[in-house]
């Protein structure tokens, strides 16, 4: 129990030194799971996915595939190789633990992000559809799947197809669970779907419900910004302004990992929600442009963060300053050199030359 006491003890004071004697475990023992996964979760919320792809890495050697939860290191191995842009390889590793575990939802996690990264939008769909009976069982992750797959529709701007999803699983998910990985994921989605002009109704009402009880938690920045963003999308500005000022608060008051990520890039981001729900989309950019390369700090993966890059492009394209539109159009040209089948970069191109000429 001591390396378990000393995570817990260690998580909001010194992420990364929690790492280490977790990794230490695991060079000693690596064979020990437990310290394989703590390990990889806690690279996972520092946003460190080279050493999240090679803590799993050096353990492989070690093990035999008669070992029980073997076929588990090919999905957490595959998620490193993703999150570092090794697409193809991450898909065959993905690919390997599905194929000794069908029912690995890491695995199956790991290939929608592949076919998202890919712009292969379709396949994720059926892919996601086909297999669901294999992962909609596993609590930590069928929320995330299903929020996979609506991001897929999202991006074809398949709006109801995204609602039903949220209807029918994440927003049910992350009530029926109170788990922030679920609660994120729907604050996510609805945040997504209105920068895209869609009218979510009284959804933003019900889940502020869910997140309120976490408004003083300051555990991860990450969870921070969602619980932010319910705030603001059921129009409980007061509320919002006082997480962001508690916010601070932990940041003058206490030392560790989440208070330094909140001092050097959270606060900055949550002000620019704030000014951005004001409409002050000039204010928002200025905000957030000169952090944008630390926002990996934050945790999360690659896709769950792309939500601030398209919040940067929104607010650039409707910002009054001509600087802020030439902003938006490299953005644009940089999200389309990454993924050439996105069609919500093609809708956003579209926008910002209606909006301001070429």
């Amino acid at each position: 129990m001591r390396p378990v006491r000393c995570m817990m003890q260690s998580s909001l004071r010194d992420m990364t030194r929690a790492c280490d004697k977790w990794e230490a475990i695991k060079q000693e023992h690596p064979t020990d799971m437990l310290a394989i996964k703590m390990a990889h979760d806690t690279y996972f919320y520092l946003g460190l996915g080279a050493p999240m792809r090679d803590s799993i890495a050096g353990v492989f050697p070690a093990w035999k595939p008669s070992m029980p939860h073997y076929s588990y290191l090919y999905g957490m191995h595959s998620f490193g190789l993703v999150e570092t842009n090794f697409y193809d390889q991450a898909e065959k590793a993905a690919r390997k633990g599905l194929e000794l575990n069908r029912r690995d939802a890491w695995s199956t996690h790991t290939m929608a992000h592949v076919l998202e990264m890919g712009g292969r939008q379709d396949e994720g769909i059926a892919f996601m559809s086909t297999t669901m009976m294999d992962w909609n069982t596993c609590g930590m992750l069928a929320c995330h799947n299903y929020w996979h797959w609506a991001v897929y529709h999202i991006e074809k701007g398949e709006y109801t197809a995204a609602l039903d999803i949220y209807d029918n699983e994440c927003g049910v998910r992350s009530k029926g669970s109170g788990a922030l990985l679920d609660i994120v994921d729907a604050c996510s989605l609805l945040y997504r779907l209105n920068m895209e002009g869609v009218d979510v109704g009284s959804r933003w009402e019900d889940l502020y419900e869910t997140c309120r009880p976490h408004a003083d938690d300051h555990i991860l920045v990450f969870n921070d910004l969602h619980v932010l963003m319910s705030c603001l999308g059921a129009k409980q500005d007061e509320a919002a302004k006082k997480l962001v000022n508690a916010l601070k608060n932990f940041v003058s008051e206490h030392q560790g990992t989440q208070s330094d990520i909140a001092k050097k890039v959270g606060v900055a981001m949550c002000e620019a929600f704030l000014a951005y729900d004001e409409g002050d989309f000039a204010k928002a950019v200025d905000l957030l442009t000169p952090v944008r390369y630390q926002v990996v700090t934050i945790g999360g993966s690659n896709a769950q963060r792309d939500l601030f890059n398209l919040f940067l492009i929104h607010a650039a394209i409707k910002s009054s300053k001509k600087r802020h539109h030439q902003l938006a159009r490299n953005l644009l040209l940089e999200r389309k050199a990454l993924k050439e089948s996105a069609p919500m970069t093609d809708r956003l191109i579209a926008k910002a030359m209606a909006m301001h000429g070429d």
